[in-house]
């Protein structure tokens, strides 16, 4: 297979259980870490590489230059290149977009953690010929096997590094505080999104795509180990169990069949008591768009590229953390009535409001 984002969290996991399972890595594509790439490529002996930043190039060791690619052409010609049938894409942000439709175009298998690429896109992705590699899908995934009429989806949310934290409080939140993740150990974006709760607002709209099922919701359950719940219109409800890990949705997403547990089971007996707690909108505001976003997807390139844009001005600490909803919402009511017809019009919009997120930014701070 080819893994896209190999030196980050998910592209990491799935290169160990493709080094137990003996799946054969044709290449692999990362942004800056150059030495992590570097012993990836040692172990695997990918025929292609492609990295983020041609300064870079002179850092890459164990492949000939001209099997190296760069920047996001780089990754549209190295797929063009790759025999394999499967592309496990797992960039960061609206970058992974482009991948996403190539892989799809070239009529691959795409197991997909770039949850992006259906936010901003969902419409013109074939959901039919990929894997979600999330936990709360993957859950949804197998309990919607029931033949039973569905009712609701629900996904489950930690609350983040600031589950315990009064409003107040965010008010002087920093990087470092948003980062503590307290079950997850992901990359910085999607932790400060976990925070925000922006991170699952991203992933409702995603099972819309996946599912095609309108009313869908999401829960906070602090420990991480109910992923997903369905609602069936008989008036039951079953709920998708297991550690806080995310090598079983990516086990599930690249393996023809599960040879052993990618994890280890769940000691019911030794379970804490799981509470369930509805999403405060007045603590976590970017939630607070939920049914706009299910009611018009279009708005999603909007609330990505707003959110983007903040999140990383955070990390800098060129803003407070409450800033980044407060940007989101003025973007998503600026940008409310969204259309796209074509996926070039996407790439159109988000720099246009990116350049509106900054501008709105920095007004008023």
């Amino acid at each position: 297979m080819v893994v896209l984002g190999s030196t980050g969290s998910i592209g990491t996991n799935a290169l160990k259980i493709a080094s137990e399972h003996n799946l054969e890595i044709e290449a692999l594509a990362c942004g800056k870490n150059i030495e992590l790439l570097n012993s990836q490529i040692a172990k695997f002996n990918p025929r292609f590489v492609c990295i983020g930043d041609e300064n870079a190039l002179c850092g890459v060791k164990g492949i000939s230059k001209d099997r190296i690619f760069i920047g996001q052409d780089g990754i549209k010609d190295m797929l063009n290149e790759c025999k394999s049938d499967l592309v496990l894409n797992s960039l960061v942000g609206f970058a992974g977009l482009a991948p996403s439709l190539h892989t799809q175009k070239l009529g691959k298998k795409l197991a997909l953690a770039n949850k992006e690429s259906l936010v901003v896109g969902g419409k013109f992705i074939d959901t039919s010929r990929i894997e979600a590699i999330d936990s709360e899908h993957f859950g949804l995934k197998f309990l919607l096997r029931a033949n039973v009429d569905v009712s609701r989806l629900i996904i489950t949310a930690s609350g983040g590094a600031f589950y315990t934290k009064s409003i107040d409080e965010l008010a002087h939140a920093t990087p470092q505080m948003a980062l503590k993740h307290p079950n997850w150990s992901m990359g910085a974006k999607i932790t400060i999104d976990s925070a925000s709760m922006a991170n699952k607002l991203f992933e409702i709209i995603e099972a819309f795509w996946l599912f095609g099922i309108k009313d869908i919701d999401a829960i906070i359950e602090p420990s991480s180990i109910v992923h997903a719940l369905v609602e069936f219109t008989d008036g039951s409800t079953t709920a998708h169990l297991s550690c806080p890990d995310m090598r079983l949705a990516i086990a599930s997403a690249v393996l023809e069949k599960f040879g052993t547990p990618s994890v280890k089971p769940l000691d019911l007996t030794a379970l804490l008591g799981i509470k369930f707690m509805p999403i405060d909108t007045a603590k976590y505001p970017i939630f607070s768009l939920k049914d706009q976003l299910l009611d018009t997807p279009d708005i999603g390139v909007v609330i990505n590229a707003a959110n983007e844009v903040c999140v990383y001005e955070f990390l800098k600490g060129g803003c407070g953390f409450l800033d980044i909803s407060r940007v989101v919402l003025s973007a998503a009511d600026k940008f409310k009535d969204t259309k796209i017809s074509a996926p070039s019009e996407i790439f159109e919009i988000d720099k246009i409001v990116r350049e509106f997120a900054l501008k709105e930014l920095y007004a008023k701070i």
